[in-house]
């Protein structure tokens, strides 16, 4: 192994983790083409991540990373999450994973087609988390699950149920709030917005080039279960 390409593995990785760019274009471009084109700072970068428990992801020809299952220095523990967000409890948090869940459908249903929803709006996602919602209601009966899961699906949709709608009218410029369906549904894209995960331009949100990242390298492997119960499939 070359000390110099040991440094310019370690280079990428410290830059990965900071949060930096590391693209074919911009300040880090010679780190990326040293990625590409050197196989061992590829190896050892790869190496890095994979010991600090990190996926690495290019899209779009830049590099991306992003905290594995159960990563307690790199990812947020429930606690951090509902501090970021302004939520107080638990199944307020899983709601707003559920949220997520949604917004993620309604650019991608799979990531076999190449072709994606260009933006959403607040009232889409709404009719969505509404939509699956009231699936988990309905379908539930027909599913094998076990006692747990099944409270916790159950669990959510009344969270989701208990909350007042707001009128398309407020939507424009609505303040995040925990006490109406559009003004939770602000909070989830806030923090989604504050995480380069999407951005905002005229009421409609775009997802990132990070956000199709890490979308198109999980979600066909991790939405197992979860698309299960909320499409209703055996």
């Amino acid at each position: 192994m070359e000390n110099r390409n040991l440094d310019k593995a370690l280079d990428i990785v410290s830059k990965l983790i900071q949060g930096e760019n590391v693209s074919e274009k911009g300040a880090n471009a010679t780190l990326y083409q040293e990625y590409n084109t050197n196989a061992e700072v590829y190896d050892i970068v790869h190496m890095s991540l994979k010991k600090f428990n990190l996926n690495i992801y290019e899209y779009n020809n830049a590099l991306f990373v992003g905290p594995k299952e159960n990563n307690r220095v790199f990812g947020y523990s429930n606690e951090e999450l509902r501090a970021k967000m302004g939520l107080k409890l638990n199944k307020e948090l899983y709601l707003a994973y559920f949220v997520i869940y949604n917004i993620i459908t309604l650019f991608y249903t799979d990531t076999v087609s190449s072709t994606y929803a260009e933006f959403v709006r607040l009232e889409d996602i709404i009719a969505n988390v509404e939509k699956t919602s009231l699936s988990i209601i309905d379908k539930s009966a027909g599913l094998i699950m076990d006692e747990i899961e099944e409270n916790s699906f159950k669990q959510i949709a009344l969270s989701w149920d208990e909350l007042p709608a707001a009128t398309i009218e407020d939507q424009s410029g609505l303040r995040a709030a925990r006490n109406s369906k559009a003004g939770f549904v602000k909070i989830v894209v806030n923090f989604l917005i504050s995480q380069e995960l999407l951005v905002e331009s005229q009421d409609r949100y775009y997802p990132t080039d990070r956000f199709k990242s890490l979308i198109e390298n999980y979600f066909d492997e991790y939405r197992g279960r979860f698309s299960e119960i909320m499409n209703g499939e055996e």
